[in-house]
């Protein structure tokens, strides 16, 4: 059995206030977002927010990778804890 863990720690501060930002983005897909009425913040956002949260995730993982790795040889070695608690 291999554990993964996820970072459980909030990600960003929803109540936050809004700050202007400047982007450069291709202006024909700039174009065609605004022809079709997307919302570039709220799209930006979006996306910032599932970039933050893989990002937050691999750096996790990364720094704890050591302690996975010995969590998991140790469940190979030796079982999990509860394994005699286990009535399947």
């Amino acid at each position: 059995m291999k554990h993964e863990a996820r970072e459980r720690s909030v990600l960003y501060d929803v109540e936050a206030g809004k700050r202007p930002a400047n982007v450069t983005v291709n202006a024909d897909l700039l174009r065609r977002a605004r022809e079709l009425d997307i919302n570039l913040s709220q799209t930006l956002e979006e996306a910032l927010v599932h970039a933050v949260a893989e990002r937050a995730r691999q750096r996790w993982l990364s720094e704890n990778r050591d302690a996975i790795d010995a969590y998991n040889r140790q469940v190979e070695e030796s079982g999990c804890f509860a394994d005699s608690l286990r009535r399947f």
